[in-house]
């Protein structure tokens, strides 16, 4: 199978997966954490709904320094609506959606680099960063978000399993 294939169908997955998580997100309860050194709540979905576009970023640029204040649009802010986590995770998975069905299994192999702090913190093949990087890493987002709702009390979807909120 190609990797290009391989990632659509994972990208379609997860953003599936994404989107029921966030429809489930209370508004009004941004600066929300259940711990001192939690993300807030607003910004963990923010993550989780514009992760998938970090794969548009991994096929179009060679690196990544968030050190560089000209990058400083790749950093995550909250938003305020439900409606514009959703439309961030839209854009973000049409925009990786259009970059996957135009780069080559060729490209997939080249290295990629994210670099902060003054230091590179990985530098792999891209295929490797985008498996690693960005949907085993929105999985583990994902889920810390699902642990938010549940603490707020809000309803938990079914995503690999049903949960105790909704059956499959």
């Amino acid at each position: 199978m190609e990797l290009t294939k391989f990632f659509l169908g994972q990208l379609e997955r997860e953003a599936a997966a994404s989107r029921k998580v966030i429809e489930r997100m209370p508004e009004g309860r941004n600066d929300w954490k259940p711990h001192e050194k939690s993300m807030p709540l607003g910004y963990l979905a923010a993550l989780v709904a514009t992760m998938p576009g970090w794969v548009t970023l991994m096929i179009e640029r060679e690196e990544l320094n968030l050190d560089d204040a000209s990058n400083d649009q790749f950093k995550t802010k909250a938003v305020e609506t439900r409606a514009e986590l959703l439309r961030q995770l839209d854009e973000a998975v049409t925009k990786s959606r259009k970059a996957l069905e135009g780069t080559s299994e060729e490209h997939l192999m080249k290295p990629w680099k994210f670099m902060m702090g003054g230091r590179v913190v990985n530098q792999e093949p891209r295929y490797v960063m985008i498996e690693n990087g960005v949907f085993s890493h929105l999985a583990h987002h994902r889920g810390q978000l699902t642990v938010y709702l549940r603490l707020i009390d809000a309803k938990v979807p079914a995503i690999y399993g049903p949960s105790a909120d909704e059956k499959f």
